[in-house]
C-alpha cells in the first residue's frame, strides 16, 4: 500500500486551522473592535454597538450608491444643460426626515439599553465593596466576612461566582478612579462623596485583568487587579480559604 505523503496528511488539519482562523477573524470583525463580552450587560452593550455600526454602514452604502447612480445616470454627453428644477419637495422632505428618524431610533435603543444596564437588582446574590485608592484596590465581601487587598507587590484578586448577580458598591478614599474590566464592557467611576453602584452577572468562567480607567496620579499605571469567575462550588471553597486566612 503506497504511503500518503506527509503534506497530504496535514491537509485536513490545515483546512480546519484556516477555517478556525477565518471564523475567529470574522467574529472579531463583526464586533467592530469591541472585546467578546463575558457579562450579560456587556452583551447588551455589544448589540447596541453593532447596531449603531450597521446603521452607519447602511447610511454610508446608500450615500455611495446614490453618488454612483448620479455619476452614471447624469454624466454629461453634450453641451446641453441638464434639467434645472428649482425644487423637489418630496425629495427634500425625505432627506430631512430620514436622518431624524435614524437618530431617533438609535436614541431609543440607547435609552433602553442604558436603563437595562444601569438597573439594580432588588436582591443581588453577592455584594462586593470596591475601594480604590492611590494606587491599588480593596475588595470586601461584607456578607461573607472576607476582604481582599493588595500585598503591595501583586494586584489583588477578586473571585466571583458564574451566573450570579454581583452588586459592586464603589467608593474611593482619595481622588477619582474608574473600575473597569474590559471583558465586562462596562465601567463605573469612583467619585468622592458619590454613591455609585453597578450590578454585573458574569456568564462564563475565566480570568481577566481589570484596571483603573481614570488618570489618578503618578502611579496610575499600577492600578491593576485580577478577576476570576468560577463555578458556585469553587467560589464557596475560595470563601472558606479566605476566612481561614490561607494565602490566595
Amino acid at each position: 500500500m503506497p504511503s500518503v505523503p506527509f503534506p497530504c496528511r496535514l491537509r485536513p488539519l490545515a483546512a480546519v486551522s484556516v477555517g478556525s482562523l477565518l471564523v475567529s477573524g470574522c467574529s472579531e470583525a463583526l464586533r467592530f473592535g469591541a472585546p467578546d463580552p463575558v457579562s450579560g450587560d456587556g452583551r447588551d452593550i455589544l448589540q447596541l454597538w453593532q447596531g449603531a455600526h450597521w446603521a452607519g454602514a447602511a447610511v454610508g452604502g446608500l450615500i455611495w450608491a446614490l453618488v454612483v447612480f448620479s455619476v452614471l445616470r447624469y454624466r454629461r454627453r453634450n453641451d446641453d444643460l441638464p434639467s434645472q428644477s428649482p425644487e423637489n419637495i418630496p425629495l427634500e422632505i425625505a432627506y430631512t426626515v430620514t436622518p431624524l428618524v435614524i437618530v431617533a431610533v438609535l436614541f431609543g435603543f440607547t435609552v433602553v439599553t442604558q436603563q437595562r444596564v444601569t438597573a439594580l437588582s432588588a436582591e443581588p446574590d453577592v455584594v462586593v465593596d470596591v475601594v480604590g485608592f492611590q494606587w491599588s484596590w480593596q475588595f470586601e465581601y461584607p456578607d461573607e466576612g472576607v476582604t481582599v487587598a493588595s500585598d503591595g507587590v501583586n494586584p489583588p484578586r477578586m473571585v466571583l461566582p458564574v451566573g450570579a448577580t454581583v452588586r459592586f458598591r464603589l467608593e474611593t478614599s482619595d481622588v477619582i478612579h474608574s473600575f473597569w474590566v474590559p471583558k465586562f464592557l462596562v465601567k463605573r467611576d469612583l467619585i468622592p462623596n458619590v454613591d455609585n453602584q453597578i450590578d454585573i452577572e458574569v456568564v462564563e468562567a475565566g480570568q481577566w485583568v481589570g484596571r483603573c480607567a481614570e488618570f489618578c496620579g503618578l502611579d496610575h499605571y499600577r492600578m491593576l487587579f485580577e478577576v476570576a469567575a468560577v463555578p458556585a462550588d469553587e467560589y464557596r471553597a475560595w470563601l472558606e480559604v479566605q476566612r481561614e486566612g490561607t494565602v490566595r
